[in-house]
């Protein structure tokens, strides 16, 4: 089963498509990767998009591609091209079964993730750690298996709950596994309980069918139907094919024990038609055998026959052993019921013979798997061996120089002693030179808080001037003027002119307000940072100057640092005026998003985009005044664009 990953920044929407175009969109972007031979941050971008789009599809011809993602990143210094290049190159040893190779990569890339403090590398890191566990559940490691879910499970309770079904119920399978089957329902129930929290119902579904299952299997069938029973309202609803077939099959396995065999015969067959209809295989084989028992039981030999000779067809053209073995099985015994007992010898000898010569194969995988297993337990112990081996050779070619150390040794004090005086004379001047840099910086971030906090009491003042002075002004000539009108005798056309003149007035008075309120909104000091960012989104957008999406997360009744809380607002401002002036863009999303340690703002349109030069030149005021403001914050800013394609900024501040 292919393994999920969370990429980075960019949220992957995973789409199931015809073959024949995701291969033409495959062409296409290599056509373009050959047409942009230079290894700069384009071409990297072309091969990530090539190596996610085909990691799917041919990942052998991706391979080569994966290598250049990596050795491009290094060139660029760009440690998420780096990590997403170890990573896609684990996952590509993994699902070829070489897990030598595939913890080789795994291990570079969970040195490079853990240097990370970066929110997606976290989120990577626990992705990859749960790949690790499949790895080791593979190779029947446990122990390592157990490890590394719970060091997922640790990291995506904190960053991305969204995973944390699929890594307990990856625990539950090792749990299954040891026959602890306590905790293997334990971690079944944790998973259901993870998937109510995230309200996805095909989930929960889903986890409710894996623990019934369980519970089927260690022939407890009354807490089985039990969770059946509870889940049934959920399948209705959900609809999903796969819990659905779970559903029929183990209801059908509990008929089956109570002998209520017509029950057991419908709900056997429900299942199967879900495989016929999704053309799943393995679930049409696998479902054909009880259903064929459960007719035998109840008398139907006819019926069983003829879905037996199915059964038998089907696992010997997909080459489903199991299938055959049970297709034998049931031959014989159909055979016996009908009188034939030499028949049924017949085809009771073809299963022994069947099942000595799968014996024999499996035994060759599980000693496959015990020298994979070896190969990646050695992996450790030849590093150790090859840095004692260089610690041997640094201590002999010690002992030589010590020799050689003797026979100049008072020359080589000398040295030492001139090296070291002059080494302290340097350093004094290197600290001197750090501390004066150091004070100069405090200086500028002094200067930067004054002129920040100049600028905003400057804006106070004169939005309250605005707001009081010229607007009280303003509305005291409306006033007199209306008194005007009703004690003078005009002519039609003195009496228009007139009521324009007042609607000029109105909008002047409406006008000055609505800058008073840019200057220095009510909302921020009154409601708080996210009331009035909703407030100048809506503003913006009712004014037709742009569709502005708004979204925030963890805003509402957050207590936050007015200065922080002023500088996320002139920011965002910034960035929406920016948008509105110079992209050219029609829509635009706002998110602002915080926690108890960070608080970030993301700000993406649909506009012409910028290029990389423009980026780096840019000199404005306004992005002059941007930058100041993230840095006085300790903040970081991230733009990433591309011409035609929008500009998205990503900005972080920690929150003390």
């Amino acid at each position: 089963m292919r393994k999920t990953l969370l990429i980075l920044c960019a949220i992957l929407l995973l789409h199931t498509v015809d073959a024949k175009a995701q291969t033409r969109e495959l062409d296409s972007i290599k056509a373009a990767i050959d047409l942009h031979p230079q290894r700069d941050t384009t071409r990297l971008n072309m091969l990530v998009d090539y190596v996610l789009s085909a990691i799917n599809v041919n990942t052998s011809q991706a391979l080569p591609l994966m290598q250049e993602v990596v050795s491009i990143s290094k060139e660029l210094n760009n440690m998420r091209g780096i990590e997403i290049g170890y990573i896609y190159l684990q996952l590509y040893y993994s699902d070829r079964g070489d897990f030598a190779m595939a913890n080789l990569y795994a291990d570079t890339a969970v040195r490079y993730l853990e240097r990370d403090t970066n929110h997606f590398a976290r989120v990577n890191l626990g992705y990859l750690l749960n790949n690790l566990g499949g790895d080791n559940l593979k190779l029947g490691d446990y122990q390592k298996a157990i490890d590394n879910y719970t060091k997922a499970a640790e990291i995506l309770e904190r960053d991305q709950a969204a995973a944390l079904p699929s890594v307990y119920e990856g625990k539950a399978a090792v749990y299954q596994e040891l026959q602890q089957i306590d905790k293997a329902i334990e971690y079944h129930a944790k998973a259901i309980k993870a998937a109510e929290k995230l309200g996805d119902k095909v989930s929960l579904a889903r986890r409710y069918m894996n623990y019934a299952e369980l519970l089927a299997k260690q022939e407890r069938y009354a807490e089985a139907q039990s969770v059946l029973k509870t889940s049934q309202p959920l399948l209705a609803q959900t609809k999903d094919p796969i819990a659905q077939a779970v559903f029929y099959q183990i209801r059908g396995s509990i008929y089956q024990h109570e002998k209520k065999y017509r029950e057991a015969i419908a709900d056997f067959r429900a299942s199967y038609q879900i495989g016929l209809d999704n053309d799943d295989k393995y679930q049409q084989i696998a479902l054909l055998d009880p259903l064929i028992r459960s007719l035998l039981d109840a008398g139907e030999a006819t019926e069983a026959k003829r879905m037996n000779d199915t059964l038998l067809e089907k696992a010997t053209r997909y080459q489903m052993n199991f299938g055959r073995l049970n297709a034998y099985s049931n031959t014989a015994r159909w055979c016996i019921l009908n009188n034939d007992p030499a028949t049924a010898y017949k085809f009771l000898e073809m299963k022994m013979q069947l099942s000595d010569s799968i014996s024999s194969d499996e035994m060759k995988k599980k000693i496959a798997l015990t020298e994979t297993r070896y190969r990646v337990a050695s992996k450790d112990r030849e590093i150790q061996t090859l840095q004692a081996e260089k610690e041997i050779r640094e201590l002999q070619l010690r002992q030589k120089s010590v020799l050689n150390y003797i026979l100049v040794g008072g020359f080589v004090a000398l040295l030492i002693i001139g090296t070291l005086i002059y080494r302290t004379y340097r350093q004094t001047q290197k600290i001197q030179q750090q501390r004066i840099s150091e004070l100069e910086t405090e200086k500028q971030l002094a200067a930067t808080e004054a002129i920040i906090e100049g600028e905003e009491k400057e804006r106070s003042r004169l939005a309250q001037d605005l707001h009081d002075g010229l607007g009280g002004l303003l509305s005291g000539i409306k006033y007199s003027l209306n008194n005007m009108k009703e004690n003078l005798i005009m002519t039609p056309a003195n009496a228009q002119a007139f009521e324009h003149s007042i609607g000029m007035l109105d909008h002047s008075i409406s006008e000055m307000r609505r800058v008073a309120h840019n200057l220095m909104p009510e909302n921020l000091l009154k409601f708080g940072l996210d009331a009035a960012m909703r407030d100048f989104c809506s503003e913006m957008q009712l004014h037709g100057m742009l569709q502005v999406h708004y979204q925030s997360l963890g805003l509402k009744d957050k207590s936050m640092d007015q200065g922080l809380s002023v500088t996320v607002y002139r920011v965002t401002q910034e960035l929406l005026n920016n948008i509105v002036k110079h992209a050219g863009a029609t829509q635009a999303i706002v998110q602002i998003a915080a926690t108890d340690s960070q608080l970030t703002i993301t700000v993406e349109d649909n506009g012409k985009g910028l290029a990389d030069e423009t980026i780096k030149s840019a000199q404005g005021i306004g992005w002059k005044n941007i930058y100041s403001r993230v840095q006085y914050q300790k903040g970081t800013i991230n733009i990433q664009s591309q011409p035609g394609k929008g500009t998205s900024v990503y900005i972080e501040f920690p929150v003390a």
